[in-house]
Order: C-alpha cells, then structure tokens, then sequence
C-alpha cells in the first residue's frame, strides 16, 4: 500500500512538473503550442531540424554551441550570432544546408569585433523595449516572435495571423528609440505548409 502511495505520488509530481513547459514551447522554440499556428508535426519536424543543426554546429566546433543562435520555422533555417572570421560563416552556411528538410537558409551572423559593454547593454535595451511593447499590443499575439538585437540592428524571427499583424510588428520595432534598422523574418500563417486545422 505504501508503496502504491509513493508511485501514485512520484507520477503526479512528475506530470505537474511537465505543466510548466507549454507556456515556453516544449521543444525550447519560444513559441508557446497552443497560440503557434504551425500544425504539431510541423513544430516536431523544425525542433528536430533545430536539435540537429546545434548538434552539427557544436561537433563542429563547441564554440558554436554558446556564439550562434540557430532558429528554424516551417523548414526555414534563420542563424545570427558572431564568428572569428568570413570562412566560418561560410562553412555554418553549408552545414545549415546539409540538414535534413530544410528548405532555405538565412544568415546573419557577423564576424567578431572587440567587446563593448556600453553597445551591448544597449542592444539588450532596444530587445526589452520591443518585448515589453509586443506584449502590450493587443493586436500582436507576442508569444509567436523571438528578438534578438546586434549593433542597434533588431532581428525579428516568428509567425504572423495576418499581413497587418506583421506590418505593426515591424511598425513598432521601428519606433524603438536609436534603431538602426528592423530585419523582419514574419512568416504568415496562410504561408506555411501545413497549419493547425
């Protein structure tokens, strides 16, 4: 009976740990499964598609696993982050390539420069006041889009309900104070392979 009681109990803790994880995407993409519109086998597919490139990227070289920033949606492989010089982001490049599925390739990753701390909070700065801007917004559903900021330059990775959706995203990023430039990669519902039925 004890026994049956610590199981009953083992098997509750961990299905309520397991809640935790739907609000972030259970395979790590920062989109949470209920609001994405891409069908769960798509999710599967570019989780997979994800695991694999970091896998090859960090077999390749360990560095790669913290200086580059792999994102993949409905097939699509968009790469950002920073490398020591143009042969190896090339070579990212072709690796992308390889992996299974794939049906286009983005890269975004700059060559390294020396670190400036005042550069970089800013950066981090511009991020935050997208995020916070997004979330306030109720016509953008800002679980479905990731940010990332480089040299003033903001980097928008997610899946858009409509044009419009998408054209105020980008409105709004452009509104942030001291943005050099906004690099949209929306994707529209209606253009991905398969969607949620």
């Amino acid at each position: 009976m004890k026994n049956k009681f610590i199981l009953i109990f083992l098997t509750l803790l961990i299905l309520t740990s397991c809640v935790g994880t739907g609000s972030k995407g259970v395979f790590g993409t920062g989109v949470s499964i209920a609001l994405d519109p891409r069908s769960l086998g798509t999710q599967i597919d570019d989780s997979i598609m994800q695991k694999n490139l970091t896998t090859k990227l960090t077999l390749q070289d360990k560095k790669y696993f913290l200086s580059i920033n792999a994102k993949v949606l409905d097939g699509r492989i968009f790469l950002i982050g920073k490398v020591d010089n143009p042969e190896e982001k090339l070579q990212i490049t072709k690796l992308s390539w390889e992996i299974n599925g794939v049906r286009s390739v983005k890269n975004d990753i700059k060559i390294k420069e020396e670190f400036n701390f005042k550069r970089s909070a800013k950066d981090l700065l511009i991020t935050s006041q997208l995020r916070t801007t997004l979330i306030l917004n109720k016509n953008i559903k800002s679980a479905n889009y990731n940010i990332d900021t480089y040299k003033k330059k903001i980097f928008i990775y997610g899946i858009a309900n409509t044009s419009d959706e998408r054209k105020e995203v980008i409105n709004e990023a452009k509104q942030i104070v001291d943005v050099k430039e906004v690099v949209a990669s929306i994707l529209l519902v209606e253009d991905l392979r398969i969607q949620k039925d």
